[in-house]
């Protein structure tokens, strides 16, 4: 296949199933590398799980790790721009997240959301990490407050992207990138398809979100690493580039914005 890297620049590897692999997290690596996707964002989303996660990921040097709190985890005792400052201390971590807003699967005073939403920011901001942002019918909001916040003092991300051109070229403008997950393979992702096939390679990220949302062939069904090859296969198609050309240059968008080396 030639030199072809790819990354999955969110997954969530403490999540897969783990059933169908008799060697476990590493049999499931193995299959990515296989498929050349060389390097993984395991992006956190419950800070109780995090030492866990921690724990998981340790051994693999291709595995870089995230902290954050998702928007729609409710706590008891929601955490403060120095506890997450704290936990991004280890080198394995290179970004604050997944945080954002989510009024998809929250009702009612969505306050507390927000309060949490800049204290990531605010903690990204003084590790100089890069933001993973989760945005779902929440359009406004996220982009207010990451203008309110000065996010763009860090950028980051828009992660598993399922928004239209508009919002991608405001976020672009805030110094972000776009990260396109299988949702862009499925038949009624329309908008979603015309942003990736609109938007500067140089802003692209893709990710498989595993083990949700698997692309087609296998929509439907647990996802996992390997299958972003089927997203940067599908983007290429899209816009009737080769698919090296997406491997190589979301690959490089990897590498800048998170400060990541990578190599084969």
């Amino acid at each position: 296949m030639g030199k072809i890297m790819l990354v999955d620049s969110h997954c969530h590897l403490d999540q897969l199933d783990l059933t169908t692999y008799t060697g476990g997290l590493s049999a499931a690596i193995q299959f990515a590398e296989d498929q050349d996707v060389k390097h993984f964002l395991c992006a956190c989303i419950t800070l109780k799980d995090f030492p866990e996660m921690m724990r998981m990921i340790q051994p693999y040097q291709n595995v870089s790790a995230s902290v954050g709190l998702h928007p729609n985890e409710e706590v008891e005792k929601e955490p403060l721009t120095d506890d997450l400052i704290k936990l991004a201390q280890d080198k394995k971590i290179i970004a604050i997240g997944e945080t954002g807003l989510d009024y998809y699967r929250s009702t009612g005073d969505t306050e507390w959301q927000r309060e949490r939403f800049r204290q990531h920011i605010r903690a990204a901001q003084e590790t100089g990490k890069p933001l993973i942002i989760h945005s779902r019918q929440a359009r406004e909001d996220t982009l207010k407050i990451l203008r309110e916040e000065n996010a763009a003092s860090v950028g980051g991300v828009l992660h598993c992207f399922t928004e239209d051109i508009a919002m991608a070229k405001e976020a672009m403008d805030l110094n972000f990138y776009i990260s396109f997950s299988g949702i862009v393979t499925f038949n009624n992702a329309k908008d979603i398809q015309e942003t990736a096939r609109s938007i500067p390679l140089n802003r692209m990220l893709i990710e498989t979100d595993s083990p949700y949302l698997a692309p087609v062939p296998y929509q439907g069904r647990s996802n996992q690493p390997a299958y972003v090859r089927y997203v940067a296969e599908f983007i290429a198609k899209l816009r009737g580039i080769e698919f090296a050309v997406i491997a190589e240059q979301t690959t490089a968008n990897f590498s800048q914005l998170f400060n990541v080396k990578l190599g084969f």
